[in-house]
């Protein structure tokens, strides 16, 4: 797609990273066949997935359709989202046989990878590996109405936020996240294009202590341009600190601030030349992430879903950048909004993963003997920009290292990160207009407030659920090894309230831009 005219399009790029949700879940019925020249959706599509002989209940259905999700607490529980899980969602394949109905850290070699590298993904193992998530994380295998929800995807009317900002400017039907992986990994990538071979999120220091790869930020602080994180004040820790904290943690006092911020910078027009948006990514979501309350037998759970949480946010955002009118610095016409999500979570997708080239072609295998030579599956990304057209659907591949190639293309940030990187598009070229839509050209996104949560997602006297106790654990090891702060409090047995109390307590010494003084 050739750029119209001449010179940049953008001198302030914002970018929110949303969580799990494949492109076919929350935008494959965006559009009618037709409506558009081009767009790989899922209208008129005999899609299904193959019920596997030994599902204890519907095998005698054979097959799973793919439908409309029922409500937006839909899939729940959680589908299984680590390197495991997302093999067997692309190939179909258990093997060895003794991973079916276990947790993904108790599975063996070759860890549900096909043993021919090179071969093709068929994406029809999303019934098989939910069934087989579900067995592991509730102790029973699931009726058919409860894996089927794994074949099931939003409409525009469910989702009409990210809905109306798709169609009122660029959707790319074919980008995908950059590991076959989970949150982690893909994160690193999005800001590195490497996560330092590793492939899944555990254990707790991998990422904190040993992700070493050069990022973004950096070349942006050494290019003298600003940039800025910032954090939901629900999260109480940056995402993005704890992911690359080797490399980051001299910046946490002066580039990492709250959500409150982005949006005073927005109306004020100050924004820095790079913002990075990180959503709440735990109780309570305002991610888009699949429901996580049956994983956690006992404990409330978010209401309805995080689905809403996310719209909301997403609503704020875009409104903000729409709004933002200060002439002489960040405003509507100048800013390129790229909304992204890190990877898939498990969600079904029907188009297959491209090949792709490993960070360091020559360097050894990474964690779990992957090669990083195959991308993640599609995911929902957006580009809003003054320059860009409504209805305008992109179907050259993209990846989310375009977000650095976008970075270096418009400033002098020096070469690629890594190979990765260095043979993706950037999204300049997208922006095709010769002048600048108006505000009022852009389209009306009204806010939706999202419910209120039921309650604490974990009882305060009980022990920590798994996702609470590796968030809690990955935040001990930054502390230890930023801080010198050795708690006296194990992740295994700590209680809701124990995390709590020490999340309150570290906060302000590790990040304490994230910590607001009242004025």
């Amino acid at each position: 797609m050739a750029r119209a005219g001449s010179g940049p399009r953008f001198d302030h790029v914002v970018s929110v990273m949303f969580e799990n949700r494949s492109f076919d879940n929350l935008l494959g019925r965006l559009y009618q066949p037709g409506e558009v020249a081009s767009f790989e959706g899922v209208i008129g599509k005999e899609l299904t997935n193959s019920i596997p002989s030994w599902a204890e209940h519907g095998a005698d259905r054979k097959i799973v359709p793919y439908g409309i999700s029922a409500d937006m607490d839909v899939p729940n529980p959680d589908p299984g989202e680590e390197f495991t899980h997302v093999n067997t969602q692309l190939f179909g394949l258990i093997d060895p046989p003794g991973n079916r109905g276990v947790m993904s850290e108790r599975m063996a070699a070759p860890f549900n990878a096909p043993r021919d590298s090179g071969a093709r993904p068929t994406m029809d193992g999303f019934v098989i590996d939910y069934i087989s998530a579900f067995t592991a994380e509730t102790g029973r295998q699931p009726r058919y109405e409860e894996y089927a929800q794994i074949m099931t995807g939003f409409t525009p009317e469910q989702v009409p936020v990210i809905s109306g900002i798709a169609r009122g400017f660029a959707t790319f039907d074919h980008w995908h996240c950059e590991v076959p992986s989970q949150t982690f990994t893909n994160r690193s990538f999005y800001h590195a294009a490497s996560s330092s071979g590793f492939v899944v999120n555990a254990p707790y220091e991998n990422f904190p202590l040993h992700n070493d790869a050069e990022t973004v930020f950096e070349r942006l602080e050494a290019a003298g341009l600003t940039w800025r994180v910032y954090v939901d004040p629900g999260m109480r820790m940056s995402a993005t600190g704890m992911i690359h904290a080797a490399r980051l943690s001299r910046f946490f006092a002066t580039r990492f601030s709250t959500l409150d911020d982005f949006f005073d910078d927005a109306e004020r027009g100050t924004l820095p030349a790079y913002s990075f948006i990180e959503p709440c990514l735990i109780h309570a979501h305002n991610d888009y992430h699949p429901a996580v309350n049956a994983v956690f037998p006992g404990a409330a759970a978010d209401s309805p879903s995080s689905v809403p949480g996310g719209e909301e946010l997403l609503a704020r955002v875009y409104n903000a950048v729409r709004g933002s009118s200060n002439a002489e610095g960040s405003h509507f016409a100048n800013t390129l909004f790229l909304v992204a999500f890190d990877e898939h979570g498990g969600t079904y997708d029907h188009v297959p993963p491209p090949r792709v080239d490993p960070p360091d072609p020559a360097g050894p295998a990474g964690q779990m003997g992957f090669g990083f030579d195959r991308a993640g599956i599609r995911i929902p990304t957006l580009a809003v920009s003054a320059y860009i057209d409504p209805r305008t659907v992109v179907s050259d591949p993209y990846r989310n290292t375009s977000l650095i190639a976008t970075l270096r293309d418009r400033w002098p940030l020096g070469p690629p990160l890594t190979a990765r990187d260095a043979t993706v598009p950037g999204i300049a070229p997208v922006l095709t207009r010769t002048t600048p839509r108006l505000q009022e050209d852009w389209p009306e996104i009204a806010l939706r407030p999202a419910p209120p949560s039921a309650g604490p997602l974990v009882p305060p006297d009980r022990r920590l659920p798994p996702l609470g106790r590796y968030l809690l654990g990955v935040a001990i090891a930054l502390d230890t090894q930023y801080t010198g702060h050795v708690p006296d409090l194990d992740p295994r047995t700590a209680t809701g309230r124990q995390a709590d109390d020490y999340l309150n307590d570290r906060t302000a010494r590790i990040y304490p831009g994230l910590v607001r003084v009242p004025s």
